[in-house]
């Protein structure tokens, strides 16, 4: 049985069926005289800076482009369902149309969502989209969705994320050990090999986790977002480059029934609104990052850089978190393409813009 026919008609219908009967979801997707509006649900909390920003550039895009024929509404996390898993839950059994989130949160469901979003040492966001687009990403995407009855595009990107935020320095891989630390997908699971108690928490939860000493620390994106999101407020030993998320990726994933239900143009403006977010997000936060983590600085806020020997330890523990999914045939067809493709455009960027950039510094400062 495929997991779709399983979520549509087995224990998965039924969980639908017991969510609507919370009052959490207590409608169908409107369709009236030619006019059809989508609900989408996401994994993050309203106003959520730079993430938030990307779903709802998505849905501005939508609703401009079709002219009032095609609305999205967006429903942030806690307004219509809670937590992460629910996020997915509601769209996969068609109780809510989409989602907007962060594909890695659903390795539970297949660990290869986590290479949509960020790998540890994988993708930063320019070697991610050529994947993507042009290196069979997209075709890999839309595969993996199928299992479970969702069609899916990139529409977002943060950048580089940094390293996070601790009460404490870091100077051997073993002051991770029984550290309370919140961070999602695979990049957890790593820490988790080093000892650290590893928590998976919406975005909307973490400074009050923060704050209240429920986690010792946290990443969450970088300056920019960081900063609003108030964690400068708590602790003030800030990494500011991580091994977990060289350039994560966010995204749209739409109930496959649902899209096939649209009209052909309805889609190419969902399409076209995640490619324009995809890029526009990404441009928001590096506008953004450096100014921010100047006023960071200002704040008393110290900028810090993992030893090599933690680097190090971050590496083996990534291989082995890697290495043990590497039995799923999806997953490890996945982990290939992306190597191959990330290979490649590291191999140009280097002898290109890597050049360029290290004679631009010596040359004019």
């Amino acid at each position: 049985m495929s997991r779709r026919h399983f979520l549509k008609t087995g224990a998965g219908a039924a969980g639908a069926a017991a969510v609507a009967g919370t009052g959490l979801i207590t409608s169908a997707p409107a369709i009236s005289q030619g006019r059809e509006k989508l609900v989408m649900v996401t994994t993050w909390g309203r106003g959520l800076a730079g993430v938030f920003d990307a779903a709802q550039r998505v849905a501005d895009s939508v609703n401009a482009m079709s002219d009032g024929t095609l609305e999205i509404e967006i429903k942030a996390q806690g307004e219509l369902v809670s937590g992460l898993p629910a996020v997915f839950d509601a769209v996969t059994t068609g109780q809510a149309d989409m989602y907007h989130g962060a594909d890695y949160y659903w390795v539970g469901q297949h660990p290869a969502f986590a290479f949509f979003t960020a790998v540890p040492f994988g993708m930063t966001a320019l070697e991610l989209n050529n994947w993507y687009y042009h290196m069979g990403g997209h075709e890999l995407h839309r595969e993996l969705g199928e299992e479970f009855g969702l069609v899916s595009f990139q529409a977002g990107n943060t950048g580089a994320q940094s390293g996070g935020w601790f009460r404490k320095e870091i100077n051997s891989a073993d002051d991770f050990k029984g550290l309370k630390f919140r961070m999602p997908g695979l990049g957890g699971a790593a820490l988790g090999k080093l000892g650290a108690s590893v928590q998976t928490l919406p975005g909307s939860e973490v400074y009050q986790a923060l704050a209240s000493g429920a986690i010792d620390g946290t990443e969450w994106i970088g300056p920019w977002a960081d900063e609003k999101a108030g964690f400068q407020e708590v602790t003030k030993f800030y990494y500011t480059s991580g091994f977990h998320e060289p350039g994560a990726g966010l995204q749209v994933g739409i109930n496959a029934d649902r899209w096939a239900s649209l009209k052909p143009h309805h889609q190419k403006m969902i399409e076209i609104a995640c490619g324009d977010a995809n890029s526009w997000n990404l441009h928001q936060y590096l506008a953004n990052n450096a100014i921010a983590l100047d006023r960071l600085v200002a704040g008393g806020v110290q900028t810090l850089e993992f030893p090599d020997s933690v680097w190090d330890a971050f590496g083996a523990a990534s291989q082995e978190v890697l290495d043990e999914n590497m039995d799923d045939e999806f997953f490890a067809k996945t982990h290939d393409s992306v190597m191959k493709s990330m290979k490649l455009s590291a191999r140009w960027a280097d002898l290109s813009d890597g050049i360029y950039t290290r004679q631009r510094t010596r040359v004019a400062g």
